[in-house]
């Protein structure tokens, strides 16, 4: 495979809808950041999520995260990489992770996307141990899992300081 190949998802993987949520919609197609671009379905999901009570949120995170783990596990064997750059299901739920019980407010929207991607793509320990050893779907959510993790905290610590 060569480098576009790598980065570029097929298009026609889209018309199944387990590879249309793991490609975030066709966000992941995308050549240029598509984690970014999938991290911005996930603002959108917030906008549609935050207003339910906490409970609500949470199982939708919960739930979320155990359907990406198949989801991305699929697509990855579909388009022969286990991580490839065009799987975004897991920026989505990431970016929902990092906002848990953050105030709805668009301050704290743009906070939570420059953590949840800073943490996404510099990959500190654990993430980026976790990105390295632990593949399949599972991996593919885990290392966003806990990277978003990280971020929620980064930001309820900067909630407490304000």
């Amino acid at each position: 495979m060569n480098d576009t190949t790598i980065r570029t998802a097929p298009h026609h993987l889209l018309r199944d809808p387990m590879h249309l949520l793991s490609l975030g919609f066709g966000t992941g197609c995308v050549s240029i950041m598509p984690g970014t671009c999938g991290t911005l379905i996930g603002v959108a999901f917030y906008l549609v999520l935050a207003p339910l009570p906490l409970v609500w949120y949470l199982g939708f995170c919960t739930l979320g995260f155990l359907l990406g783990v198949g989801l991305c596990e699929r697509t990855g064997n579909a388009l022969g990489v286990s991580d490839h750059p065009a799987i975004v299901w897991d920026e989505v739920i990431g970016y929902l992770i990092t906002m848990v019980a953050v105030p709805f407010q668009w301050q704290w929207v743009i906070t939570g996307f420059i953590a949840f991607r800073v943490l996404d793509i510099g990959k500190p320990w654990p993430v980026g141990w976790l990105d390295k050893n632990v593949k399949g779907g599972l991996g593919v959510m885990l290392d966003d899992f806990v990277g978003a993790l990280i971020a929620c905290g980064i930001l309820h610590f900067l909630l407490y300081l304000l």
